[in-house]
């Protein structure tokens, strides 16, 4: 609704009306948001209740989100205390030496090894990692050095003598 201001009353009430519409507006928005808001929240604590009643989902959801804590250049995140490669490790670790290394030990062993090795993936991080790698690759990598010709006099020009790239002798037809 476009209509023509011709004065200052006019103008002021024009503005009256305006914010008298926004301010409308805003309480439609902020109810539907509050209403789409609950709508959403119920299938969320349906679901949450459900898997909360699952054993080890709580182990899972914090090896995934460990991932998650992490910033754009790979470190920690403040408040979160080890990164997936720790958790993973941790978790397998134990795992895998019971299938392959203590088969046949008993279960004292088995329990001291496990909590020696859960200790020590716990002070492995991806970090440490990335730093042992790029030691290696340093270590591997070829220097490349550049060899200077010291035989060779540098190429000397005439700064009076402009070059066509023609002989001086040379023949044009």
């Amino acid at each position: 609704m476009s209509t023509k201001i011709n004065n200052i009353v006019e103008l002021k009430l024009e503005i009256a009306r305006l914010k008298k519409l926004k301010s409308e507006q805003e309480l439609y928005l902020d109810t539907q948001y509050t209403l789409m808001r609950t709508k959403l929240e119920t299938p969320y604590r349906v679901i949450r209740t459900i898997t909360s009643q699952i054993p080890g989902y709580g182990l899972v959801k914090g090896l995934i989100s460990s991932a998650s804590n992490m910033d754009s250049d790979n470190n920690m995140k403040k408040g979160s205390s080890s990164d997936w490669l720790t958790r993973t490790l941790q978790l397998g670790l134990p795992f895998v030496l019971n299938k392959t290394f203590l088969k046949k030990s008993g279960w004292l062993k088995k329990s001291l090894v496990l909590l020696a090795s859960e200790t020590a993936a716990g002070q492995i991080n991806q970090n440490s990692v990335t730093g042992v790698i790029s030691k290696i690759t340093e270590f591997v990598k070829p220097n490349k050095k550049r060899k200077k010709h010291k035989d060779v006099p540098p190429l000397e020009e005439e700064p009076d003598v402009i070059n066509f790239g023609v002989a001086p002798g040379g023949e044009t037809y």
